[in-house]
């Protein structure tokens, strides 16, 4: 493995960070308008929930079947066939246009198989080209590239399907996103391919969890708290905004605001974490991003939907960071552990997965019930809460480091 000792980033890991940058550019193009496009085209909040659920369910399957294919043959390989099969979801939302309401399912097992592709490899990768010293400053590098792309992207998006009034401006974005998933499947042969090491454990998870004492059963919890958050923000918060104004033009400002200040403080953080301040900041982080969302209980507005989309871009960072550094340490914490990468993070994935299917499931309860903007303002809080959980499950790793920092 390629393990560096100062916190700088090799040429590997540069490159790593502009493929995922330009992916994330790609899918924020476009991604961002189709719960959007779903919506206009049925009218139905059921519908974006079960095209969710669709995409997240076989997100978390692609990782564990993948798995095999990663640690076995060439990561690489998985990797691209992420990217295309991206390109092939965008397409075929393009070629179905209206109809794409009817196969809404269909539609979001093809993006959670590009979804799980892309990002079993891509994170397999990322633990091979980092260590413990320039984690935190890749996943920093990685939240600022990604903000760039939601301050852009989504912006343009919004300004070409108003200005072009509607299906004319969705075909030019969702071209503009296949020819940008092309230059990434490019720019990816420049990654150097790893040597394949071991046999795939299929049933690695499960007896990592069943050992007593293992700490994979207090992590495993923590990052199911990340994902019911994640479950519900990921395309409520952007569809609230749609209907809230009618108009794709404000979504995409929204983005580009919210992506603004989050670039900043990705930058930030990134430069201000070590392991010896992760336990605080994380607290911090966990407790903001559910107060910024008080705002929404006085009026769901333009206005207030930006105070809350500024605060949770000013604060996110110091959760997501420590979150994200803290599990791939674990990974590493020894050579056993280290050869086992991708099973473990096949593992995490599965925890995201579970976390994402609890928090879409309440969704899937609440909305046909009552989907007036106080329940939905209730849902956003009560799933926003729950991170504050994951940090108590965190907190023994967050002071092991520090102690161990400190010592």
């Amino acid at each position: 493995m390629n393990k560096t000792t100062a916190r700088t980033l090799d040429g590997q890991a540069v490159l790593l960070l502009i493929v995922q940058a330009l992916y994330g550019i790609a899918n924020a193009l476009s991604g961002t308008f189709v719960p959007v496009y779903l919506w206009k085209a049925s009218q139905s909040y059921m519908l974006i929930g079960w095209f969710t659920l669709g995409q997240y369910v076989m997100s978390g399957l692609t990782f564990w079947v993948a798995g095999k294919w990663v640690k076995e043959h060439n990561k690489m390989n998985s990797l691209r066939v992420g990217i295309v099969l991206s390109g092939i979801f965008y397409c075929t939302v393009l070629l179905l246009g209206q109809q794409a309401k009817v196969y809404y399912v269909p539609l979001g097992i093809l993006n959670g198989m590009a979804l799980g592709f892309f990002w079993i490899a891509f994170n397999v990768v990322y633990f091979e080209v980092t260590d413990p010293d320039n984690r935190d400053r890749f996943n920093g590098w990685a939240g600022l590239l990604g903000s760039a792309a939601g301050i852009v992207a989504p912006w343009v998006s919004g300004l070409l399907i108003t200005s072009m009034q509607g299906e004319k401006g969705y075909r030019l974005i969702f071209t503009l996103s296949l020819i940008i998933f092309s230059m990434c499947v490019i720019l990816s042969f420049w990654l150097k391919k790893r040597k394949a090491q071991g046999v795939y454990n299929w049933k690695h998870g499960l007896q990592q969890l069943m050992q007593k004492g293992n700490p994979w059963r207090r992590m495993l919890p923590a990052i199911a708290a990340q994902g019911v958050r994640e479950g519900v923000f990921m395309f409520l918060v952007g569809l609230t905004v749609y209907v809230a104004t009618q108009n794709e033009s404000k979504l995409g400002t929204y983005s580009l605001i919210t992506s603004l200040v989050a670039l900043i403080s990705f930058w930030a953080v990134g430069r201000m974490l070590n392991k010896s301040n992760r336990k605080l900041a994380m607290l911090i982080g966990v407790l903001m991003i559910a107060v910024v969302i008080l705002p929404l209980f006085w009026k769901v507005s333009y206005a207030t939907l930006l105070m809350f989309g500024i605060g949770t871009s000013l604060f996110m960072p110091l959760y997501i960071i420590p979150m994200t550094s803290r599990v791939f340490d674990l990974i590493g914490q020894s050579e056993e552990s280290a050869r086992e990468r991708e099973e473990f993070i096949v593992l995490r994935e599965a925890g995201l997965v579970i976390g994402r299917v609890i928090g879409l499931s309440s969704y899937l309860i609440v909305l046909p019930l009552n989907h007036s903007a106080l329940a939905i303002t209730w849902l956003l809080f009560a799933v926003g809460v729950v991170p504050i959980a994951g940090w108590w499950f965190m907190k023994p790793f967050l002071e092991i480091q520090q102690a161990q920092t400190n010592g």
